[in-house]
């Protein structure tokens, strides 16, 4: 069975712009709540929209986090062994100081390659980075290609 994760929209977005979105079903079972189904404008037939248990927890969640990041942590934590897919520093802060597992983009770039799904992470990373105004440090981007095999 494949690993859940809950996803928030900026990796949609980040996976569709470079043509990668595919990727997700492939690696995982992937549910998100409805702000991020609405911030990412489509609801592919493989993402599951689930409603948000909790939305006193949402609200308390809003005190520093936008609506898509705070209803994806509140649905990971309803859903048992859930992950949670985001990259903002804040909202992978919040989850993680919740118990939350926490994934980013370029973490499923690299699970990607590592599945023999994506022959190299370094083009994607780099178109990314250079086209899409990506935001990844040059450490975690360095550690990402050695673990790829590509540096």
């Amino acid at each position: 069975m494949s690993t859940l994760v809950v996803t928030d929209t900026t990796c949609l977005i980040a996976l569709d712009r470079v043509g990668e979105l595919m990727l997700l079903p492939r690696l995982f079972s992937v549910s998100a709540p409805p702000a991020v189904a609405a911030e990412f404008g489509r609801t592919p037939e493989w993402l599951r929209v689930c409603d948000v248990p909790d939305a006193a927890h949402v609200r308390h969640l809003r005190r520093v986090l936008d609506l898509g990041e705070a209803e994806a942590i509140v649905l990971a934590l309803s859903l048992p062994g859930a992950n949670l897919l985001v990259d903002e520093a804040r909202g992978r802060a919040v989850a993680q100081s919740l118990g939350l597992r926490v994934v980013g983009t370029a973490g499923v770039l690299l699970e990607a390659k590592r599945q023999g799904l994506l022959g190299a992470v370094r083009p994607v990373l780099d178109a990314l980075r250079e086209h899409h105004a990506f935001r990844l440090s040059t450490p975690l981007y360095d550690w990402i290609i050695r673990e790829a095999g590509e540096g």
